[in-house]
């Protein structure tokens, strides 16, 4: 055996040996993340534990939608927080075997820059160990720059643990947990923390965002505020998320010292999710720390509980409203209006009971009729609100700003009958052919010059189809007879249903 050979071998050992990038462990080294919040924020007894948690889960709300992508969930004792992060975590399919489970919190103790992975061992919690999936944490961490392995933000941070005992109570199946704290405040790192995690964002793997709301104002402020703050997560618009907190910061809430603590993890939730048009985010249950019987509603923490979830594609819309939808937006609308021609004030309401439908970004259009006639009709076609907020805004749009009409009245109130048509979700088409007359409304959209039509306008006008292009472009749009052939043409359907029909 020569010497070049064996020099040859040395080399090669030494490589292999020396080669460690900043996230490889060597086996003998690893440690378990010890929990350190058992006995204050959750039992530490193990029976004491699953007892808690398995009766959140039976006064919890029920599984609302199919294929969860992520939830959001709070992370207060559980005394104060346990029944919506019960709500958050029913949401999830316990039967599935998820690749990864990624848990993210923002670190509430520790400030640096980028986020931290524990790649050092396994998460151990009252209920046994829960394994970290250490090849993926090193490989994320060794080929992105923005995450590292902190210590120091993992030891003592509990917006991570508290939600791993509800994982293993709730799971039927073996799972691994990708566990990252966000120590950043810089939405450039944000980003790039975002595009890391973007190729796991998908059906095979679970994001569990963990977050707190509102801190420390009144509950009365911390109800509007969070209201607020959990609507524009509901958008899936980062820009608007962000937004709302600075106008929640603007108007100067007596003791709010947050708008939501987590908001680093949720912006990177909510930069993975943008950009997917079968995206919804549904708020389920709200909740603050002045509901439990002890809590002080002069200084409160709010919890909200929100799934974000995968629509499935079809040809059709898919859009239905049951009796259910229709009766609650009817309510809304009934509310609204009475509440707004009375005080002043917007009716405040109660989501938890809404079905998903409630919660998609539709058009809507609001009637009202007196004694027969119409005494006021407002619409939206491009919201970007829930279905149910559209239908509250747009009532009292119907009831107060209708150049038609002068302002509803109180003493009118009880002669008002309330119509309501829904917009399902505009679909895109390729060819007009698509357009069935009578069935389709139209929405033609070229630069900044928009224009529409209601299904019933073709019908009513004995157009065919040609017509019906036409002056939805030159009449509405102001394009010209023929500017649809070269613009952006989406079809919806409409809804229908009135208070009648309930009586």
């Amino acid at each position: 055996m020569g010497k070049s050979f064996i020099y040859s071998i040395i080399i090669i050992t030494m490589i292999f040996f020396n080669k460690t990038g900043k996230g490889q462990n060597d086996n003998k080294n690893l440690q378990n993340r010890q929990p350190c919040v058992t006995g204050s924020f959750y039992p530490s007894d193990y029976r004491e534990l699953t007892k808690e948690i398995e009766e959140y889960f039976k006064e919890a709300l029920p599984k609302a939608t199919e294929n969860v992508l992520a939830i959001i969930t709070p992370h207060a004792g559980y005394v104060y927080s346990g029944l919506v992060a019960a709500t958050s975590f029913n949401q999830i399919d316990p039967e599935k075997e998820y690749e990864h489970i990624f848990v993210i919190g923002s670190s509430h103790r520790t400030h640096f820059e980028g986020a931290s992975i524990y790649s050092k061992g396994n998460y151990e919690t009252p209920l046994g160990t829960v394994k970290v999936d250490l090849d993926l944490a090193n490989k994320l961490i060794d080929e992105n720059k923005v995450f590292t392995f902190n210590k120091e933000a993992h030891l003592q941070e509990h917006s991570l643990e508290v939600q791993i005992p509800f994982l293993q109570v709730k799971m039927k199946r073996d799972f691994k947990i990708i566990p990252i704290v966000m120590g950043t405040q810089s939405i450039k790192t944000i980003n790039k923390v975002a595009k890391a995690l973007k190729p796991y964002f998908n059906e095979r793997n679970l994001f569990i965002i963990s977050s707190d709301f509102s801190h420390y104002p009144t509950y009365d402020d911390a109800v509007r505020v969070d209201e607020a703050t959990a609507n524009a997560i509901a958008s899936n618009s980062p820009g608007e998320f962000m937004e709302a907190i600075r106008k929640n910061d603007e108007d100067n809430i007596s003791n709010l010292a947050t708008s939501i603590c987590g908001w680093t993890s949720v912006l990177t939730l909510l930069e993975m999710s943008k950009d997917m048009a079968d995206i919804e985010i549904l708020p389920l249950q709200y909740k603050n720390s002045g509901d439990v019987s002890f809590g002080d509603k002069s200084r409160v923490v709010g919890y909200w509980s929100m799934a974000i979830a995968q629509t499935k594609k079809s040809d059709e819309s898919g859009f239905v409203l049951t009796i259910a939808d229709k009766k609650n937006l009817l309510y809304i609308a009934r509310e609204t209006i009475e509440e707004y021609i009375t005080t002043g004030l917007i009716y405040k309401i109660d989501t938890s009971e809404f079905s998903s439908t409630l919660f998609t970004q539709a058009g809507a259009f609001v009637s009202l009729h007196k004694e027969g006639a119409l005494r006021g009709c407002i619409g939206s076609f491009t919201p970007e609100k829930p279905l149910y907020l559209v239908v509250q805004d747009m009532a009292i749009s119907a009831a107060t700003k209708d150049y038609r009409f002068s302002r509803v009245k109180e003493s009118e109130l009880k002669k008002i009958d309330i119509e309501i048509s829904v917009l399902t979700p505009m679909k895109k088409i390729d060819s007009v052919d698509e357009i069935v007359l009578g069935k389709h409304g139209i929405y033609i959209k070229k630069g900044m010059n928009r224009g529409t039509f209601l299904p019933q306008v073709a019908t009513s006008t004995g157009w065919d189809l040609d017509e019906f292009l036409g002056h939805c472009a030159q009449d509405k749009a102001r394009i010209g007879w023929d500017g649809w052939r070269d613009a952006e043409i989406f079809t919806y359907e409409a809804l229908v249903f009135d208070e009648g029909e309930f009586e």
